[in-house]
């Protein structure tokens, strides 16, 4: 029973090695077929690889800005607001959230064209706000770096244009915020005066009753309100008509208020003295092209190729050796 079974082993083992090299055999014979598969298949890869748009990436990495590069900026925020401007580590923070969130909205748009292009930014470092990587891809090594550089340039300018803008309306604020505060120390200043002389007025209204003409008083540094008549109608007259051509009088603060407006009325920033970044690294030229892959389509082909071809030899045997079964 046993050597039986080792026969049928044997003649299964047998066919089985009969048919892959039958199988050999018929694509061997079918060679010309197959390279003929494979030649149109190398063909339609270089057809492709002629017309297919090549594609470049270039890269580059940028960070916050240095304190040197919105010094004018930080500058008229200090004058500006004085003990309540932020510091300049949060200007800097400030300036690059707003470039990675201007850059980002630019990748959206170009990416929603009729002809979306790819720019991308996102965090070098994983886990970490900055560094900044950003990266274009175009037709080119050259024209995806310039492209890239040029995109880059274009957002520092709008955030320089922007922060310019709102440091325009908030100083436009302050200085009008400073004029209301002159405007109500000279009404309080006024208002001083005013009573001043009306209280004068008073006093020599009572030393007139008294037929008070001459001081009663030794010494001036004891007038009070209440004893103000006893200076005499003369002396009283003469301080009435003081203090009706008298200027008015400002506290230390108005005198503040004012340096603090001329300061911030002779503000200029300009937006060429602004930056939103620095560069870590420069978009670079990229040297490898990201597709089409020349090499790798090339032998994906031939490859392809091979399959089909050995599949049209095997079908074509099939075909001919097919017997209905009766």
């Amino acid at each position: 029973m046993t050597q039986n079974n080792n026969n049928v082993v044997s003649r299964s083992d047998d066919h089985e090695q009969i048919d892959l090299i039958d199988l050999v055999l018929q694509l061997w014979r079918g060679k010309r077929t197959i390279a003929a598969c494979i030649l149109i298949a190398v063909v339609l890869a270089g057809a492709y690889l002629l017309i297919a748009k090549e594609k470049w990436t270039s890269t580059a990495i940028i960070t916050q800005p240095d304190a040197a590069q919105i010094a004018t900026y930080n500058n008229a925020l200090n004058i500006v607001y004085g003990s309540a401007a932020p510091s300049v580590g949060d200007v800097q923070a400030r300036v690059i959230s707003r470039f990675n969130s201007s850059f980002a909205a630019l990748s959206q748009t170009l990416d929603n064209q009729q002809e979306p292009e790819k720019l991308t930014i996102e965090s070098a470092v994983k886990g970490q706000f900055l560094p900044l990587n950003v990266s274009y891809v175009g037709e080119s090594a050259e024209s995806a770096q310039k492209q890239l550089a040029q995109y880059i340039q274009q957002i520092d300018e709008q955030i320089a244009q922007e922060l310019s803008v709102d440091l325009k309306d908030n100083i436009k604020e302050q200085i009008k915020m400073l004029n209301d505060s002159l405007q109500n120390q000279e009404k309080v200043s006024q208002e001083q005066k005013d009573l001043r002389i009306k209280q004068i007025v008073e006093s020599l209204k009572v030393a007139q009753a008294a037929k008070i003409t001459e001081p009663q008083l030794q010494q001036t540094q004891d007038v009070t309100q209440e004893t103000m008549f006893l200076l005499g109608t003369d002396a009283l007259n003469s301080m009435v008509q003081n203090e009706s051509t008298r200027p008015l009088v400002f506290p230390a603060t108005y005198y503040q208020t004012k340096q603090n407006l001329f300061d911030i009325e002779n503000l200029n920033v300009a937006p060429t003295t602004i930056h939103a970044y620095r560069y870590v690294m420069k978009p670079d030229l990229p040297i490898k092209r990201d597709s089409p892959k020349r090499v790798l389509t090339m032998i994906l082909a031939i490859i392809l190729g091979g399959i089909i071809g050995s599949g049209v030899v095997l079908g074509r045997n099939a075909l001919r050796n097919y017997q209905p079964k009766s």
